[in-house]
């Protein structure tokens, strides 16, 4: 589970533990990786920095042998929603940072095709594997910012993409996206938004689960699950 010391990623890391499985979790906060739980093994790195990541999936496959499923989970741009008392999350793009343009790219959409990179060869060569790419409905219609938007409708389109080549070698591909979910910045911002139909990370977590156990889950791949 990549960028999985917190939000999201943590919900399906505790989740997917919960249920048996060996999890390797990837974050920029040893502190955050070390209090994620039982049945997780933390790897500090910044999938903005190449090296890391590399170094990263050679301890996966060093300590936890071929990976079955990659859920790619981390993400940028979510910085500094509230600036000085003032939530900047739905401002206009003319007023938004570039900063958060980049971060979407390189943490996100960038970040989650070099994972996939590196998971696919040892999936391919087993004929099985699932990949997870972390998605949202900013994707389908105008929520939040348009950087958010673009950079998860690229997610998608790169889902799509990738199974296309992925579905002749038994590996499944999908985007999920999640609804509201309580992680700490969304309840960070609590005050700004309704949470009356919103849900826990663990919840997502769920939703893997039961597509790793799903015997026939090719026959979603490339599609976007809500």
């Amino acid at each position: 589970v990549t960028g999985g010391s917190r939000g999201i990623g943590r919900g399906v890391a505790i989740e997917l533990a919960r249920q048996g499985a060996q999890v390797f979790v990837t974050g920029r906060t040893e502190s955050d990786l070390a209090t994620i739980g039982e049945g997780t093994i933390g790897i500090r790195c910044d999938h903005t920095v190449d090296d890391d990541v590399a170094g990263a999936f050679q301890q996966i496959a060093r300590d936890g042998g071929a990976i079955d499923i990659l859920v790619n989970s981390v993400w940028g741009g979510y910085e500094r929603m509230v600036d000085n008392g003032e939530f900047t999350w739905m401002k206009p793009f003319w007023e938004q940072p570039l900063w958060r343009w980049d971060a979407m790219f390189s943490a996100g959409v960038r970040a989650h095709y070099q994972a996939s990179q590196l998971a696919a060869p040892d999936m391919v060569a087993r004929r099985r594997g699932l990949i997870v790419n972390i998605s949202h409905w900013a994707a389908r219609k105008p929520l939040g910012t348009v950087a958010c938007g673009v950079a998860k409708s690229a997610t998608d389109k790169m889902t799509a993409h990738m199974a296309a080549e992925l579905q002749p070698h038994g590996v499944t591909v999908v985007s999920l996206y999640p609804g509201m979910v309580r992680t700490e910045k969304v309840m960070a911002s609590a005050a700004w938004l309704d949470l009356s139909n919103s849900e826990s990370p663990e919840f997502i977590g769920r939703a893997v689960a039961a597509l790793a156990g799903d015997l026939d889950v090719i026959r979603h791949t490339g599609k976007v699950l809500v």
